[in-house]
């Protein structure tokens, strides 16, 4: 599965989710939040969810992002499931799931009025920054 592969649907995602390798994972929120208008609303939160909690950094941060573009491209969310999933990440033991937290939670303030507790809205990166950074970082 290529990483930015036109041809993902439902049955696709869940084969890489049910696979769980992190290499393959980390594209998964991304995809389906710039493509959140073409599936399901709670199954694409449900993704992000599920890969929210996941044990690699890049999962776990990409999550975050996934947020940030379902906020952007669907202008919804859970906000009483997504937002403490936010706020917690916000304080991750890993530095770019902080800042990708920090970026969603900026995201769902632009995009959805809403503010994520724990968010300064002092150390926002743009997302777009951001993809490019994971980008350079993993050589895409």
């Amino acid at each position: 599965m290529g990483p930015f592969a036109k041809d993902w649907d439902e049955a696709t995602i869940e084969a890489a989710i049910a696979r769980d390798d992190p290499n393959e994972l980390l594209y998964v929120p991304i995809m389906v939040g710039m493509n959140a208008p073409e599936f399901d609303s709670l199954w694409v939160q449900d993704v992000c969810v599920k890969l929210a909690g996941h044990p690699h950094f890049n999962v776990r941060a990409n999550a975050m992002l996934g947020f940030g573009h379902i906020a952007r491209t669907r202008r919804e969310l859970d906000l009483i499931r997504v937002a403490p999933i936010i706020s917690a990440a916000l304080l991750d033991s890993h530095p770019d799931v902080r800042e990708h937290a920090n970026n969603a939670a900026c995201d769902l303030e632009m995009f959805l009025g809403f503010s994520v507790p724990g968010y300064d809205g002092e150390t926002t990166v743009a997302v777009g920054e951001a993809i490019e950074e994971l980008r350079r970082q993993h050589g895409i």
